[in-house]
Protein backbone atom coordinates (compact mmCIF):
# COMPACT_ATOMS: atom_id res chain seq x y z
CA UNK A 1 0.00 0.00 0.00
CA UNK A 2 2.76 2.56 0.36
CA UNK A 3 6.48 2.98 -0.11
CA UNK A 4 6.23 5.75 -2.69
CA UNK A 5 4.72 3.46 -5.28
CA UNK A 6 1.71 4.46 -7.34
CA UNK A 7 -1.35 3.61 -5.31
CA UNK A 8 -4.53 3.47 -7.46
CA UNK A 9 -6.85 2.87 -4.48
CA UNK A 10 -5.52 5.86 -2.58
CA UNK A 11 -5.52 8.06 -5.69
CA UNK A 12 -9.14 7.12 -6.46
CA UNK A 13 -10.15 7.66 -2.84
CA UNK A 14 -8.63 11.15 -2.84
CA UNK A 15 -10.33 12.07 -6.12
CA UNK A 16 -13.61 10.71 -4.77
CA UNK A 17 -13.21 12.69 -1.52
CA UNK A 18 -12.88 15.89 -3.55
CA UNK A 19 -16.10 15.05 -5.39
CA UNK A 20 -17.83 14.38 -2.06
CA UNK A 21 -16.67 17.70 -0.60
CA UNK A 22 -18.06 19.46 -3.67
CA UNK A 23 -21.33 17.52 -3.39
CA UNK A 24 -21.56 18.49 0.29
CA UNK A 25 -20.99 22.14 -0.59
CA UNK A 26 -23.72 21.97 -3.25
CA UNK A 27 -26.20 20.20 -0.95
CA UNK A 28 -25.71 22.67 1.90
CA UNK A 29 -25.58 25.85 -0.20
CA UNK A 30 -28.21 25.06 -2.83
CA UNK A 31 -30.59 22.74 -1.01
CA UNK A 32 -29.98 23.68 2.64
CA UNK A 33 -29.67 19.97 3.43
CA UNK A 34 -27.35 19.45 6.40
CA UNK A 35 -28.01 16.06 8.00
CA UNK A 36 -27.66 13.48 5.23
CA UNK A 37 -25.03 15.56 3.45
CA UNK A 38 -22.90 15.66 6.62
CA UNK A 39 -23.09 11.87 6.85
CA UNK A 40 -22.11 11.61 3.18
CA UNK A 41 -19.19 13.98 3.77
CA UNK A 42 -18.00 11.96 6.74
CA UNK A 43 -18.19 8.48 5.20
CA UNK A 44 -17.07 9.59 1.74
CA UNK A 45 -13.91 11.32 2.96
CA UNK A 46 -13.03 8.70 5.56
CA UNK A 47 -12.36 6.22 2.76
CA UNK A 48 -9.19 8.07 1.77
CA UNK A 49 -8.25 9.02 5.32
CA UNK A 50 -8.37 5.40 6.41
CA UNK A 51 -6.39 4.29 3.36
CA UNK A 52 -3.72 6.83 4.32
CA UNK A 53 -3.56 5.17 7.72
CA UNK A 54 -3.38 1.72 6.09
CA UNK A 55 -0.22 2.86 4.29
CA UNK A 56 1.54 2.52 7.64
CA UNK A 57 0.59 -1.11 8.18
CA UNK A 58 3.46 -3.33 9.32
CA UNK A 59 1.90 -6.74 8.64
CA UNK A 60 -0.54 -8.29 6.21
CA UNK A 61 -2.99 -8.81 9.08
CA UNK A 62 -2.81 -5.14 10.04
CA UNK A 63 -3.15 -4.06 6.40
CA UNK A 64 -6.21 -6.27 6.02
CA UNK A 65 -7.79 -4.84 9.16
CA UNK A 66 -7.01 -1.26 8.12
CA UNK A 67 -8.39 -1.72 4.57
CA UNK A 68 -11.59 -3.25 5.90
CA UNK A 69 -12.48 0.12 7.45
CA UNK A 70 -12.52 2.14 4.19
CA UNK A 71 -14.34 -0.73 2.50
CA UNK A 72 -17.08 -0.46 5.14
CA UNK A 73 -17.10 3.33 4.73
CA UNK A 74 -17.65 2.84 1.00
CA UNK A 75 -20.72 0.74 1.76
CA UNK A 76 -22.08 3.40 4.11
CA UNK A 77 -21.43 6.07 1.49
CA UNK A 78 -23.49 4.07 -1.01
CA UNK A 79 -26.39 4.19 1.44
CA UNK A 80 -26.20 7.99 1.87
CA UNK A 81 -25.96 8.55 -1.87
CA UNK A 82 -28.98 6.34 -2.42
CA UNK A 83 -30.97 8.13 0.29
CA UNK A 84 -30.11 11.55 -1.11
CA UNK A 85 -31.25 10.40 -4.56
CA UNK A 86 -34.47 8.88 -3.25
CA UNK A 87 -35.32 12.09 -1.39
CA UNK A 88 -34.63 14.16 -4.52
CA UNK A 89 -31.63 16.05 -3.17
CA UNK A 90 -29.43 14.72 -5.96
CA UNK A 91 -30.57 13.86 -9.47
CA UNK A 92 -30.09 10.55 -11.26
CA UNK A 93 -27.15 11.81 -13.32
CA UNK A 94 -25.19 13.02 -10.28
CA UNK A 95 -26.06 9.85 -8.38
CA UNK A 96 -24.95 7.58 -11.23
CA UNK A 97 -21.66 9.41 -11.64
CA UNK A 98 -20.78 9.36 -7.94
CA UNK A 99 -22.08 5.83 -7.42
CA UNK A 100 -20.09 4.47 -10.38
CA UNK A 101 -16.88 6.01 -9.06
CA UNK A 102 -17.63 4.64 -5.62
CA UNK A 103 -18.37 1.18 -6.99
CA UNK A 104 -14.98 1.12 -8.75
CA UNK A 105 -13.25 2.18 -5.55
CA UNK A 106 -15.14 -0.38 -3.47
CA UNK A 107 -14.20 -3.12 -5.95
CA UNK A 108 -10.51 -2.22 -5.64
CA UNK A 109 -10.77 -2.24 -1.85
CA UNK A 110 -12.48 -5.62 -1.94
CA UNK A 111 -9.70 -7.07 -4.09
CA UNK A 112 -7.09 -5.73 -1.66
CA UNK A 113 -9.03 -7.26 1.22
CA UNK A 114 -9.19 -10.64 -0.49
CA UNK A 115 -5.45 -10.61 -1.20
CA UNK A 116 -4.47 -9.47 2.27
CA UNK A 117 -6.77 -12.01 3.93
CA UNK A 118 -5.04 -14.75 1.97
CA UNK A 119 -1.57 -13.43 2.81
CA UNK A 120 -2.26 -12.84 6.48
CA UNK A 121 -2.87 -16.57 6.80
CA UNK A 122 0.54 -17.32 5.31
CA UNK A 123 3.44 -18.35 7.54
CA UNK A 124 5.28 -15.02 7.22
CA UNK A 125 2.88 -12.26 8.21
CA UNK A 126 5.28 -9.31 7.81
CA UNK A 127 5.08 -7.02 4.82
CA UNK A 128 8.01 -6.94 2.41
CA UNK A 129 10.30 -3.92 3.07
CA UNK A 130 9.33 -2.20 -0.19
CA UNK A 131 5.70 -1.75 0.89
CA UNK A 132 6.21 -0.02 4.23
Amino acid sequence: MGGGKKNPAYDKACAFAIRIVNAYRHLTEEHREYVMSKQLLKSGTLIGANLAEANGAISWAELSAKVSIPYKESQETKYWLWLLKETNYINDKAFDSLFNDLNELAAILYIILRKTRFRKNAANNSLPPSTT
